[in-house]
């Protein structure tokens, strides 16, 4: 049985993590991981990656190319993240580059007291409908929020709020399906 992703992934985040902070350069590092991220999720590199015959220095060289152009992220020693990539190649670890980079983040909000929040609505809410929500969200949680925005009509109408494991789910389709459920049963 293999691992999940989060599994394969805690310990090099944590790792980087530890890196970065000792360095004071959070951001960068998050840059530098989510566009490696953005690398291997593409169809043709991953094909690369899975291919037995391929250079995965080159790879690695390619990834790191990528990333570093793509995040304009400059960090002290840019040689930690080439051999963090080639440790992930050398481990077959490569594709999990996304969940360190969420697993990452979910640790430098934690230190910076702030929380990701994604409210997904079935159609687009206003500017000062997000800020009242923010508030009170910041009130409940007593840390900074950063509000994302999803939309997604398939709610058929209300909203869903989710922040790490916490889900708030006021959507229309939710509220329909538990009726049904309670309607069978």
């Amino acid at each position: 049985m293999m691992a999940d992703d989060s599994s394969i992934a805690r310990p090099y985040a944590d790792a980087v993590f530890e890196l970065a902070r000792a360095a004071n350069q959070l951001s960068q590092w998050s840059g530098l991981l989510h566009a490696a991220a953005r690398v291997v999720s593409d169809d043709d590199i991953r094909q690369l990656i899975d291919a037995p015959t391929t250079d995965l220095g080159a790879v690695v060289d390619l990834v790191t190319g990528i990333s570093r152009d793509a995040s304009a992220a400059d960090i002290a020693d840019p040689l930690q993240f080439s051999n963090l990539l080639r440790l992930l190649a050398e481990n077959g670890r490569l594709t999990v580059l996304p969940k360190i980079g969420e697993l990452y983040d979910k640790l430098k909000a934690d230190v910076e007291n702030r929380v990701d929040v994604v409210l997904t609505a079935a159609a687009p809410v206003d500017d000062e409908t997000q800020a009242s929500i923010s508030a009170a969200l910041k009130r409940r949680f007593g840390r900074e929020i950063n509000l994302h925005f999803e939309l997604d009509e398939d709610l058929i109408g209300g909203a869903r709020l989710q922040a790490d494991d916490l889900v708030i789910d006021g959507s229309v389709r939710t509220s329909l399906q538990k009726l049904a459920s309670t309607l069978i049963n």
